[in-house]
């Protein structure tokens, strides 16, 4: 069952609170509502029945309150602007009409909380629930201090925790002192503290209730059971002998979400048919302002006898078709049934691992934790004695779960975990044979020559040893482990535990979605830094480790790497090389250039040939070798082996000639090309490429005037190319 929540907040009202002090630009009452208004956006963003709001204005020009007229004197000027109970944006707004300064001085912050304690017993009765009273006042208003002892006393047999907020009082804890404060402000500070210390309260100063603010708010959430069931190694129907214990299964983590976003559009005035209608969303409530947004969804299908060449199609005649190749195959309902598997509830564990064999990086997902059956002591023998087994053999044990009847299967992996008062054994989702890619990389250790020769050392990929030093120390000068000053001033603590570590994305936006909820026409406020502080190194550690980093890049020559030149370079116009070598001399030498183009090797030799060309005929030459290169590759191709090839050296001739301002040499080649591939010149049927270079039209197309202005094909012709 959801916990149930009760809170008021007692708002003073009084023309003091307009006032602005100790230089904030503010006024008290904007600067103290600063809290309210993010403790009940809070709420109402949770969205939860259970979790109830009210409000009292204490100094209010109006006396509107139950107890004026069954009491009589003693609560003038206390008025209820929020009675208790579930609140949502629409109340949210109206609240927010009502907050603002009185033209009274009058009205008693003790009365007011009785006022609150009275809606709070009236309206929880004798249920279970978690009771607030907070007060937030300047302090400035008269106070009766009589029965302070029987209010305290009632307040603590309600089960009501009050918190008291003062606006600029002082707080010795947190530092704050003000200067030049009234007689009647001190009085009532030491007043209030009795009172919350009578009770078991809270008191502070807002000062420190704000900066708190920042601090993102870790969700509650109650345990969630993913299974209930027995754990079993064997089969315990078929072998009396089998192990079975009687466990429960629980989320130990599970992914925090982005709040999702609803598509609204701004209200317009409603034609009769839709104001009969409405524009109501489950589960959503919207404003004034804005109305939801309605999908709808149409099928159509190619017909020549309908209007149009096109008719539309119900959604319950279509029929799933699942790609085969460039075909679509149908799998009816009845028969896709088939492929399902028939699974049943079970949890059965399948063999063990030792904890040395296991990869960490295996782990797949949110952990679990099993824990015996409650209420069943030998459930909880048996498992113990499992768990403690694991722990002496230290191993792991494999198991399938399936969570309910119908669901997909999936194998974790459990770990033992004993703690003096609490055992369990702790699981991971573990990939199957199709979750695994497995990479080969060379050695960083060695390098295996051509000969087969394997060296350890003096190899320009292996690093000297004078390197291996400098990173050594480049790395131990970047420990973060154990850099966090401790209270001392000694760093002895670890720098960003992961309990201090927040999602950035998750509470920036609630916290814009908080602050657009109340100020419409605000600036959004700026990030946290609480949520920045572990986006950076620390900047002490990283000027301490600058030396030891100069060192690395010393011994590792590393130089930085020029600019990618942005925009087309003019023909002629070549690359200054880091080393100064002039690379235009050495390949305009007679026996450096390159006269045929290797088809093993074409793409790099087509591009240098085009490069370092004197004069378009070198060019028409490369554009010939490279046409006679990928016309080859088709007719050599067994089956369809070839065609990634053709297909990226075509895109490569594309591309160059559009640099080269050429696009006649691409565009002639390729209506030839495509004449010999629907009529059987290269190798036979090659229509299944040509369908290929027709899905990659936009890479592989025409060259049209839009892309080179010498071309004298237009767009609608280069479209029409492969229409035909």
């Amino acid at each position: 069952m959801a916990d149930k929540e009760a809170t008021v907040y007692i708002i003073d009202l009084g023309s003091s609170m307009g006032d602005c002090h100790n230089g904030r630009i503010e006024s008290d009452l904007d600067w103290g509502m600063r809290y309210v208004w993010d403790k009940i956006t809070t709420t109402v963003a949770a969205s939860r029945k259970t979790w109830t709001v009210g409000v009292v204005g204490v100094r209010t020009d109006e006396t509107v309150n139950p107890l004026q007229e069954q009491a009589g004197e003693g609560y003038e000027n206390i008025s209820i602007l929020q009675e208790l109970g579930p609140m949502n944006l629409t109340s949210l707004r109206d609240l927010q009409g009502r907050i603002k300064p009185s033209d009274t001085d009058t009205g008693d912050s003790i009365s007011a909380i009785i006022v609150a304690v009275e809606m709070i017993e009236k309206y929880t009765k004798k249920l279970k629930y978690k009771r607030k009273v907070i007060l937030v006042t300047d302090g400035e208003g008269p106070i009766d201090p009589d029965d302070l002892d029987d209010i305290s006393a009632k307040i603590k047999g309600c089960g009501i925790e009050l918190i008291v907020l003062g606006i600029d009082f002082d707080d010795v804890e947190f530092g704050f002192e003000e200067e030049d404060k009234s007689s009647q402000k001190r009085i009532n500070e030491r007043l209030l503290k009795s009172l919350v210390d009578k009770c078991d309260g809270l008191y502070g100063t807002m000062a420190e209730a704000i900066t708190e603010l920042e601090m993102p708010r870790l969700k509650p959430v109650r345990p969630y059971k993913t299974y209930d069931g027995e754990l079993t190694l064997g089969n315990p129907q078929e072998h009396p002998d089998a192990m079975s214990i009687s466990v429960e299964r629980y989320f130990k983590t599970h992914k925090a979400t982005v709040p999702p976003a609803s598509r609204v559009v701004l209200k317009t005035e409603p034609s009769p048919s839709q104001a009969a209608e409405g524009d109501e969303m489950e589960g959503v409530e919207f404003t004034s302002g804005f109305s939801a947004v309605k999908n709808a969804r149409t099928y159509k299908v190619n017909d020549p006898d309908a209007p149009g060449g096109k008719r539309d199609v119900e959604f319950e005649s279509l029929a799933k078709g699942y790609e085969y190749g460039r075909t679509a195959v149908h799998i009816s309902e009845s028969e896709y049934n088939i492929t399902k598997l028939e699974t049943k509830k079970c949890f059965t564990i399948l063999g063990f691992i030792h904890q040395e064999k296991y990869e960490p990086f295996f782990n797949m997902g949110e952990t679990g934790q099993t824990i015996p059956q409650k209420f069943n002591d030998d459930a909880a023998l048996k498992l113990s004695s499992f768990i403690h087994s694991l722990q002496e053999l230290e191993s792991y044990a494999v198991a399938r779960i399936v969570t309910k009847d119908g669901k997909e299967p999936s194998l974790v992996l459990l770990a033992p975990h004993i703690e003096p008062d609490f055992e369990c054994l702790y699981d991971v989702p573990l990939p199957f044979a199709e979750d695994v890619r497995n990479y080969q990389f060379p050695p960083l250790d060695k390098v295996i020559t051509v000969t087969g020769n394997i060296k350890h050392e003096d190899h320009r990929l292996l690093p000297s040893q004078e390197l291996s030093d400098a990173m050594d120390d480049y790395v131990d000068a970047m420990d973060i482990s154990s850099w966090a000053k401790d209270d001392d001033g000694n760093r002895t603590m670890e720098y960003a535990p992961v309990e201090d570590v927040f999602c950035p994305p998750l509470h920036r936006i609630n916290q814009v979605v908080r602050h657009r909820a109340i100020y419409t026409d605000q600036p959004l406020p700026p990030v946290a830094p609480i949520l920045l502080k572990y986006s950076n190194p620390p900047e002490d550690l990283m000027a301490k480790a600058k030396s030891k980093l100069e060192d690395l890049i010393a011994e590792a020559s590393v130089k930085k790497v020029p600019p990618k030149a942005k925009g087309r370079r003019e023909k002629g116009a070549k690359p200054e090389p880091i080393s100064g070598l002039d690379i235009d001399a050495l390949l305009n030498q007679p026996q450096n250039k390159r006269k045929k183009i290797d088809s093993d090797n074409a793409i790099p030799e087509f591009k240098q040939m085009v490069e370092y060309a004197n004069d378009e005929s070198e060019i028409e030459s490369a554009a010939k070798q490279m046409g006679t290169i990928i016309r080859s590759l088709i007719t050599n191709s067994l089956g369809d082996s070839g065609y990634d090839r053709a297909i990226e050296n075509l895109g490569v001739f594309r591309d160059t000639m559009v640099k080269w301002e050429m696009p006649a040499l691409y565009n002639s080649f390729l209506k030839d090309l495509k004449n010999r591939l629907l009529s059987g010149e290269l190798g036979g049927d090659r229509r299944e490429l040509w369908w290929q270079m027709k899905g990659a039209k936009a890479s592989l197309g025409l060259i049209d005037k839009s892309l080179s202005e010498p071309s004298s094909i237009t767009p609608e012709e280069a479209t029409e190319f492969f229409k035909k």
